[in-house]
């Protein structure tokens, strides 16, 4: 139950982020529209009464509304970009040129004179 409310949770979110709650408020909007127009005219004339834009609902107000307010928060927002990454100056690794790069004698790896013994020892 939880996973299902968690994607439900998500679905919601992703919605009301990409901006289609307004879509889909309309479309209620529309819906309800035609039902209450189609009870005392046709059909068609409940379609072309709804979309002719004369005669908005209370809902269609309040989308239009809501869309100007979040078209100005969009223009209103700061104009800085979010860097994912550093510039490659900054991470530009190069040696100290004072200090070279010297092998000494002690570098080489240390050769045993004698074999390991044979069977290994065992542990007590």
């Amino acid at each position: 139950m939880a996973s299902r409310f968690s994607k439900i949770a998500l679905i919601l979110a992703l919605i009301c982020s990409v901006g289609w709650h307004w879509a889909v408020l309309q479309s209620v909007a529309w819906v309800g529209m035609v039902v209450s127009y189609s009870q005392s005219a046709s059909f068609r004339q409940a379609l072309v009464k709804t979309f002719d834009g004369n005669e908005p609902c209370g809902i269609c107000k309040f989308v239009a509304e809501g869309k100007k307010s979040q078209n100005k928060q969009e223009i209103l927002k700061p104009g800085y970009k979010l860097e994912l990454f550093a510039p490659r100056h900054f991470l530009s690794l190069q040696p100290i040129s004072r200090y070279p790069l010297v092998v000494s004698p002690l570098d080489k790896p240390i050769q045993r004179p004698e074999s390991p013994p044979t069977p290994p020892p065992r542990v007590a």
